[in-house]
């Protein structure tokens, strides 16, 4: 698992981002936008897209539905889209 910022990808927005893990075949897409969903065609996609939904994206917020997306990542197929939280 690698962040945007981390590998130097904090200017793009989600739908360069999505495409870039999608062709360098990353399984999974982890957000925090909600509204990636209705901007981004993700029909077809050969990426699962999980999208975290927390009331701010501090820790303590973000916690508990870390632990969700960790038990049901193995449920991410390629092409769906989640909603943890």
């Amino acid at each position: 698992m690698f962040s945007g910022v981390r590998l130097s990808l904090a200017e793009r927005k989600n739908g360069q981002l999505l495409s870039l893990a999608e062709a360098a075949k990353y399984d999974i897409f982890l957000t925090l936008d909600q509204g990636i969903a209705y901007r981004q065609n993700l029909g077809g996609r050969d990426i699962a897209v999980v999208i975290l939904r927390a009331k701010s994206s501090r820790v303590a917020d973000l916690e508990p539905q870390i632990g969700l997306f960790l038990r049901m990542r193995q449920d991410a197929k390629k092409g769906s889209v989640f909603f943890v939280g």
